[in-house]
């Protein structure tokens, strides 16, 4: 069964959704995301995805008290993205009470720094984030489109022992225009033992109900919940199995 994967984006300590990572397109939906995370936590969810949007564009951890005081307050597991570029970063995101981390642009930048990661925390704890336009990777908050194309990208980290991929396609996330199946089947084909996590677009019960059937481990849900396409009794037909 898959996983309910909730996100929370941060900005300014409150909880927003962006349009396919434009700041400039910006709602906020709740001044308080602690009241958002123990609502998740009272209707079975056991996992948060929680993104520090200005720890993304400032490229150091912003958002950690935020972290701190949801970790403090609720039972979820938490992993945490956003803004992670230095071995301080790491070190307070995952003193603030994170279960995980998900790091992208440094998977890319600093290599050597990443598999220092994987090697000192173990794969269990690091989430590699592989955001993608076109299925070319993105990085730096979505700003920048590199030219190293996804299958390579997982390949190669792959061999480095990752075990689960927070996949995020840049050009659905925030639309509400449903979610890239094709792009998850060919990974989920690609590379089966990945713990894949599909993000971005999922706008209906049907768009889980697909990627459950392909054998995707979770679902990042975001502004479909926030916008109220996906209620929490929708989901939990997945939550309590």
């Amino acid at each position: 069964m898959i996983q309910i994967i909730p996100a929370i984006d941060i900005i300014e300590g409150k909880c927003v959704r962006l349009e396919q990572g434009d700041y400039r397109m910006k709602k906020v939906y709740n001044a308080d995301p602690l009241e958002v995370a123990q609502t998740f936590q009272d209707n079975g969810i056991t996992r948060l995805h929680m993104v520090d949007l200005d720890g993304a564009r400032s490229k150091h951890v912003v958002n950690w008290g935020v972290l701190e005081r949801l970790s403090a307050r609720t039972s979820l597991k938490i992993d945490f993205g956003g803004g992670i570029k230095t071995d301080a970063d790491l070190h307070i995101v995952f003193e603030s009470g994170a279960s995980m981390a998900t790091i992208g642009s440094i998977a890319i930048r600093d290599k050597e720094l990443f598999n220092s990661w994987m090697f000192a925390y173990g794969p269990e704890r690091i989430i590699l984030g592989a955001d993608v336009k076109e299925q070319m990777i993105a990085i730096s908050g979505w700003q920048e489109i590199t030219d190293i194309g996804i299958v390579p990208f997982l390949t190669e980290y792959s061999q480095h022992g990752v075990k689960e991929v927070l996949c995020t396609d840049v050009s659905k996330d925030g639309m509400l225009q449903g979610v890239s199946l094709n792009l998850y089947k060919m990974i989920r084909e690609k590379f089966p033992a990945i713990r894949l996590l599909a993000s971005g677009g999922i706008t209906s019960v049907a768009d889980i109900d697909k990627l459950d059937e392909m054998g995707v481990y979770g679902a990042v849900i975001g502004k479909a919940y926030y916008e109220g396409r996906i209620s929490l009794k929708d989901l939990k037909k997945f939550t309590y199995q």
